[in-house]
């Protein structure tokens, strides 16, 4: 439906519930009209005032929870689930959607109980199991998430979901070849995915399979999306491979797609530092400075080429400005300081070797 269908629609129904004032029916229908037109603030007052009719409509109170979990009003979610699960102790959805909602509060007990609960009423469903893996993955207990995302793969082999992710998982547990195995299978099932082709390839490129790298890194690039992301990742492959000519110009090409995004630079001045091109590093720093201004490890950046670069007075001035934007941190203050001090001393050493 366009707009003016949408708006005939709204018209149609706030008639019928003029005359049908306890229909509600006519109160859903004209939420779903609002929705479609994004006016979610129409929608809830429409839910709200159905609930003043009928407050056990539990797909309402499980709309109004869906509505501000996704505008990260966790609370209000909660309240609104909370009065779901008295309606219905027995839907599995009302416990999967409080188990997601305090997963994204970083309450991971409570997301597990109710995980578990969800469970209880609905254990053939795999999405459950990789919600529960994700739970774990985000509190970094990659093991359980291994495992949960398996049992999921048990109840629906093709799942993509748990296919990337269990990949992504055994690459963390830096079981490579698992990771790969995993990676492969979603690209057979979806060989338009970029994303994985990319997975591919930064895992070929860690279990240094060049060719093959390179080949998927292609692959990656020819399909449809953003380069970016894909220039820069296969930038570092090459420059691992010490391929430094084809990187810089990967680099170059992710500058080119997007020159407002400080990291290619970051990169490509990490790239110069490294192979002792240090004016041209310093160039790179500085364009990623003109981005982001107030980041002050690219002040250390700049610093430490200077160092290698024995220009030290100038090393000493880009700590100085990292520290002064964060005093706070140790690690500026510290590598400030012993920059400082052995500058000092090599100062006095060699005023005295002049005045001997």
């Amino acid at each position: 439906m366009d707009k003016k269908e949408i708006s005939k629609a709204i018209e149609k129904t706030v008639l019928k519930m003029a005359i049908e004032p306890n229909n509600t029916e006519n109160y859903h229908e004209l939420a779903k009209y609002y929705a479609m037109d994004n006016q979610y603030e129409k929608v809830i007052s429409v839910y709200e005032s159905l609930l003043e009719i009928d407050p056990k409509d539990i797909q309402t109170l499980l709309n109004l929870g869906s509505i501000w979990f996704y505008s990260k009003e966790y609370k209000k979610a909660l309240k609104y689930f909370n009065q779901a699960m008295l309606v219905n102790p027995s839907n599995y959805l009302v416990y999967y959607n409080m188990a997601n909602t305090y997963a994204e509060m970083k309450n991971f007990a409570k997301a597990l109980h109710y995980y578990n609960r969800t469970l209880d009423f609905n254990s053939e469903d795999p999405e459950i199991y990789n919600a529960i893996a994700l739970l774990y993955h985000d509190f970094e207990d990659y093991v359980e998430a291994k495992a949960y995302y398996e049992k999921s793969l048990s109840l629906d082999k093709n799942n993509l979901t748990a296919l990337i992710d269990l990949g992504n998982v055994c690459f963390k547990l830096y079981d490579h070849k698992s990771a790969l195995e995993y990676y492969f299978r979603v690209f057979e099932l979806a060989p338009e995915n970029k994303t994985v082709a990319l997975c591919i390839a930064n895992t070929l490129a860690i279990c240094k399979e060049k060719e093959k790298c390179y080949e998927y890194f292609e692959k990656a690039l020819k399909l449809s999306g953003d380069n970016y992301k894909a220039y820069i990742c296969y930038a570092i492959a090459k420059s691992d491979f010490k391929d430094y000519d084809d990187a810089v110009e990967l680099y170059k090409k992710a500058i080119e797609i997007n020159g407002k995004e400080a990291n290619a630079y970051i990169l490509l001045g990490n790239l110069y530092s490294n192979i002792k091109k240090f004016d041209e590093a310093i160039e790179q720093y500085k364009q990623a400075l003109r981005i982001n201004k107030l980041d002050p490890s690219i002040y250390v950046l700049i610093a430490n080429v200077y160092y290698m670069n024995n220009e030290v007075e100038r090393a000493i001035t880009s700590y100085r400005s990292a520290v002064n934007m964060r005093p706070e941190n140790d690690e500026y203050k510290l590598v400030f300081i012993q920059v400082l001090e052995d500058y000092i001393n090599e100062t006095r050493k060699g005023d005295l070797l002049e005045s001997a």
